[in-house]
């Protein structure tokens, strides 16, 4: 069975992104948005501060 370049190509790239966001991933911790519940938290206590 004889393979065409272009599939060759495809199979490259499959394996660059996939390798590319694997590594993109490393070393993130946590969420990456605050939650809305410690934000109105902050905002509350803050508040009774200044009362």
């Amino acid at each position: 069975m004889k393979f065409c370049w272009a599939q060759y190509l495809l199979w490259l790239m499959i394996a660059v992104l996939g390798a590319g966001s694997m590594l993109s991933a490393c070393g993130q911790k946590g969420a990456l948005v605050k939650p809305v519940v410690a934000i109105e938290a902050a905002d509350s206590a803050e508040h009774k501060k200044e009362q």
